[in-house]
Protein backbone atom coordinates (compact mmCIF):
# COMPACT_ATOMS: atom_id res chain seq x y z
CA UNK A 1 0.00 0.00 0.00
CA UNK A 2 1.36 3.42 -0.95
CA UNK A 3 0.04 6.86 -0.11
CA UNK A 4 0.94 9.83 -2.28
CA UNK A 5 0.28 13.29 -0.87
CA UNK A 6 0.12 16.52 -2.82
CA UNK A 7 -0.59 20.17 -2.21
CA UNK A 8 0.68 22.56 0.41
CA UNK A 9 3.52 25.02 -0.07
CA UNK A 10 3.82 28.64 0.98
CA UNK A 11 0.59 30.40 1.91
CA UNK A 12 -0.04 33.87 3.27
CA UNK A 13 -1.76 34.26 6.65
CA UNK A 14 -5.50 34.16 6.14
CA UNK A 15 -5.09 32.22 2.93
CA UNK A 16 -6.21 28.76 1.90
CA UNK A 17 -4.72 25.61 0.51
CA UNK A 18 -5.83 22.06 -0.10
CA UNK A 19 -4.00 18.83 0.58
CA UNK A 20 -4.84 15.58 -1.14
CA UNK A 21 -3.64 12.03 -0.63
CA UNK A 22 -4.25 9.03 -2.85
CA UNK A 23 -3.84 5.41 -1.90
CA UNK A 24 -2.77 2.64 -4.24
CA UNK A 25 -1.94 -1.03 -3.97
CA UNK A 26 -3.78 -4.16 -2.90
CA UNK A 27 -6.58 -2.48 -0.97
CA UNK A 28 -9.77 -4.19 0.07
CA UNK A 29 -11.10 -1.48 2.34
CA UNK A 30 -9.99 1.73 3.99
CA UNK A 31 -11.22 2.50 7.46
CA UNK A 32 -10.22 5.76 9.12
CA UNK A 33 -8.38 8.36 7.05
CA UNK A 34 -6.63 11.30 8.60
CA UNK A 35 -4.13 14.09 8.45
CA UNK A 36 -1.44 14.51 11.07
CA UNK A 37 0.96 17.40 11.35
CA UNK A 38 4.33 17.99 12.92
CA UNK A 39 5.65 21.47 13.57
CA UNK A 40 9.36 22.08 14.15
CA UNK A 41 10.37 20.93 17.61
CA UNK A 42 6.93 19.48 18.36
CA UNK A 43 5.38 16.06 18.39
CA UNK A 44 3.22 14.82 15.59
CA UNK A 45 -0.44 15.49 16.27
CA UNK A 46 -3.75 14.61 14.68
CA UNK A 47 -5.18 17.54 12.74
CA UNK A 48 -8.29 15.86 11.36
CA UNK A 49 -9.74 12.41 10.79
CA UNK A 50 -12.73 10.91 9.04
CA UNK A 51 -14.20 7.48 9.65
CA UNK A 52 -15.51 5.09 7.03
CA UNK A 53 -18.97 6.25 7.98
CA UNK A 54 -18.10 9.90 7.44
CA UNK A 55 -17.76 10.96 11.07
CA UNK A 56 -15.13 13.65 11.46
CA UNK A 57 -12.83 14.66 14.27
CA UNK A 58 -10.73 17.83 14.40
CA UNK A 59 -7.97 19.12 16.59
CA UNK A 60 -9.41 22.01 18.59
CA UNK A 61 -7.34 24.76 16.99
CA UNK A 62 -8.43 23.88 13.44
CA UNK A 63 -12.15 23.49 14.05
CA UNK A 64 -14.14 25.76 11.77
CA UNK A 65 -11.14 26.36 9.50
CA UNK A 66 -10.19 22.89 8.17
CA UNK A 67 -12.48 20.44 6.44
CA UNK A 68 -11.57 16.82 5.83
CA UNK A 69 -13.28 14.75 3.15
CA UNK A 70 -12.87 11.37 1.53
CA UNK A 71 -13.68 9.64 -1.74
CA UNK A 72 -13.78 5.89 -1.32
CA UNK A 73 -14.05 5.22 -5.05
CA UNK A 74 -10.87 7.17 -5.78
CA UNK A 75 -9.29 6.11 -2.47
CA UNK A 76 -8.42 9.67 -1.58
CA UNK A 77 -8.57 11.94 1.44
CA UNK A 78 -8.41 15.71 1.23
CA UNK A 79 -7.93 18.52 3.70
CA UNK A 80 -9.25 21.96 2.84
CA UNK A 81 -7.42 24.48 4.98
CA UNK A 82 -8.85 28.00 5.28
CA UNK A 83 -8.00 31.06 7.37
CA UNK A 84 -4.49 29.76 7.80
CA UNK A 85 -2.34 30.99 10.66
CA UNK A 86 1.39 30.95 11.25
CA UNK A 87 0.90 28.23 13.84
CA UNK A 88 -0.48 25.93 11.14
CA UNK A 89 3.02 25.76 9.68
CA UNK A 90 4.06 22.12 9.75
CA UNK A 91 4.73 19.02 7.72
CA UNK A 92 1.40 17.34 7.07
CA UNK A 93 1.15 13.57 6.80
CA UNK A 94 -1.80 11.62 5.50
CA UNK A 95 -2.67 8.38 7.20
CA UNK A 96 -5.03 5.54 6.31
CA UNK A 97 -5.98 2.38 8.17
CA UNK A 98 -6.12 -0.08 5.32
CA UNK A 99 -7.39 -3.63 5.02
CA UNK A 100 -5.49 -5.35 2.20
CA UNK A 101 -6.86 -7.87 -0.26
CA UNK A 102 -5.27 -10.55 1.91
CA UNK A 103 -7.21 -9.16 4.87
CA UNK A 104 -4.25 -7.76 6.72
CA UNK A 105 -4.36 -4.43 8.50
CA UNK A 106 -1.93 -1.74 7.45
CA UNK A 107 -1.33 1.58 9.16
CA UNK A 108 -0.16 3.48 6.09
CA UNK A 109 1.51 6.89 5.88
CA UNK A 110 2.18 9.36 3.12
CA UNK A 111 5.54 11.02 2.62
CA UNK A 112 4.64 14.34 4.24
CA UNK A 113 4.02 17.67 2.59
CA UNK A 114 5.18 21.04 3.90
CA UNK A 115 2.72 23.83 4.61
CA UNK A 116 4.31 27.15 5.50
CA UNK A 117 2.12 30.07 6.50
CA UNK A 118 4.06 33.29 6.20
CA UNK A 119 3.87 36.72 4.64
Amino acid sequence: VQLQASGGGLVQPGGSTRLSCAASGSIFQINTMGWFRQAPGKQRELAAAISSGGDTNYEESVKGRFTISRDDVKKTVSLQMNSLKAEDTAVYYCNMLVITTTFRGRDSWGQGTQVTVSS
